[in-house]
């Protein structure tokens, strides 16, 4: 038996004001986020580097997975940090516009799992720094998250996202010489997993209880003593102090 909630929308969206305003934040969590790698790059400088060799990523050395959470951080030199700054920024910004929490849950999966791919699987000897894993991981994760949340807008976001930026997706390629390849392809998987992890699950919920069974009708609201002035509960001062003043005749 059909209800009129079986035509409800489905969407669990953000209305406008709640979009601006994370949008908002999503603006001012990357412009600190870049202020910081910024930041950590004059400190390298002065130190002439040595900051980005002691805190980089070592592969099987288990003494440096700690490094792991300082690596995107870090950069070999301004050109390096130069480079990601633009993509970061961007994918950024756009992965975090419907949520900075569930942007910072991203993050910390990306930070683990392309560092992680690098650690154990990048050849001895080396030291991986840059936030190349987090950009490659945004990317993957604003191209599928419209798909998994059934949402048009950010489905055409990443469609435009991923056409305008396949090039990029050689420098994940294996065997790509002069960068971490392991870095972007761990970011890029890692993304594309946080898409699904971090999904809309609201959006599935009213359909899933319309899907069987027939429905509760819903008890209309009883008349007052004036039998046809019945009303639901006034919403405002105002409005109750008119329902007064209609009371009295006024």
């Amino acid at each position: 038996m059909a209800s009129p909630h079986d035509h409800a929308p489905t969407g669990a969206g953000l209305d406008p004001a709640q979009m601006i305003a994370e949008a908002r934040r999503a603006f001012f969590v990357m412009f600190g986020f870049l202020c910081l790698v910024w930041a950590a790059q004059l400190v390298n400088w002065l130190l002439d580097g040595r900051m980005a060799m002691m805190h980089g990523i070592r592969p099987h050395d288990p003494d440096t997975l700690g490094y792991l959470l300082t690596a995107p951080f870090l950069h070999a030199n301004w050109q390096h940090l130069e480079g990601n700054s633009g993509p970061l920024f961007v994918f950024g910004f756009l992965a975090a516009y419907r949520g900075v929490r569930k942007f910072l849950g991203l993050t910390a999966l990306l930070v683990v799992i392309s560092g992680m791919t690098v650690w154990l699987f990048q050849d001895g000897g080396t030291v991986t720094v840059g936030a190349s894993g987090l950009v490659y991981g945004y990317l993957g994760y604003v191209v599928l998250r419209g798909l998994f949340d059934r949402n048009l807008i950010d489905s055409l976001i990443g469609l435009v996202m991923g056409a305008s930026f396949a090039y990029v997706l050689t420098a994940a390629v294996p065997g790509t010489p002069g960068v971490s390849w392991l870095g972007h392809l761990g970011g890029l998987v890692g993304g594309l997993v946080g898409a699904w992890l971090f999904r809309d699950r609201q959006a599935r919920r009213p359909a899933a209880l319309s899907a069987g069974g027939d429905h509760l009708p819903v008890p209309a609201p009883a008349p007052d003593a004036k039998g046809a002035r019945a009303s639901a509960a006034p919403a405002s001062p105002r409005a109750a102090l008119l329902k007064e003043l209609d009371d009295l005749g006024l």
